[in-house]
């Protein structure tokens, strides 16, 4: 705030700017010296500023506050409620009432225990993703899945992929190469168009152009 800006400040706005604590009065309060040993001191000076900088945006706007002491265990109760909604878990379990089981939305599928359990066992360690322990090189992380998967599904190879997306890809290179794939377009999703980046489409000659569907080549 510039000097011909503060002249122009009721005498009310000015004496409430004055009780505004600065940042190293607010930090040194045995509750906020607490709090700074939770969390990095980085992150609690910058709260304090924006909370400090709120509040001096609200008391100099056009509608204005009241003339009321600012109290500074106030100004804590709104920094320490902030850290914790900056701390707080994002993601938190929901029912999924929908009926659809795989929801990417909601997750998709929930993890059974057992294979928490698995997951425990490896990924808090290092181990031999992409590793031939035997041979003493680098091997294929394939092969955990490869030969489980072949044996359930009767298939002659296989291979785990990230997301929808990858799996339509690789299906379409190996099953349909040099040949046509014509999706419903009541079946299109974002992820089908990330497959044109590999491979062309045109609409079907067979269909009016307003409702065409994509025919991969």
């Amino acid at each position: 705030m510039d000097f011909r800006a503060k002249r122009s400040l009721a005498p009310e706005t000015s004496e409430l700017l004055r009780q505004i604590p600065s940042v190293d009065e607010l930090l040194r309060q045995p509750r906020m010296a607490k709090l700074a040993g939770r969390i990095p001191r980085e992150l609690l000076v910058e709260v304090a500023r924006e909370v400090l900088s709120s509040i001096r945006a609200e008391i100099t706007g056009e509608k204005g506050v009241s003339v009321i002491p600012i109290i500074p265990s106030d100004l804590e109760d709104v920094i320490a409620r902030e850290v914790e909604r900056i701390l707080s878990r994002t993601l938190q379990p929901v029912i999924n009432a929908t009926g659809v089981v795989l929801h990417t939305n909601l997750g998709r599928a929930p993890l059974a225990p057992s294979i928490l359990d698995e997951l425990r066992h490896t990924a808090i360690h290092y181990s031999n993703l992409e590793y031939d322990l035997e041979a003493g090189s680098r091997g294929k992380r394939d092969a955990h899945t490869a030969e489980l998967l072949t044996r359930l599904t009767g298939a002659e190879d296989a291979i785990v992929v990230n997301n929808c997306a990858a799996a339509i890809l690789l299906v379409l290179s190996a099953l349909a190469k040099n040949g046509e794939v014509i999706v419903s377009r009541g079946e299109l999703i974002r992820r089908i168009f990330r497959c044109r980046d590999s491979r062309k489409s045109r609409p079907s000659p067979n269909s009016s152009p307003s409702a065409a569907a994509p025919i991969f080549h």
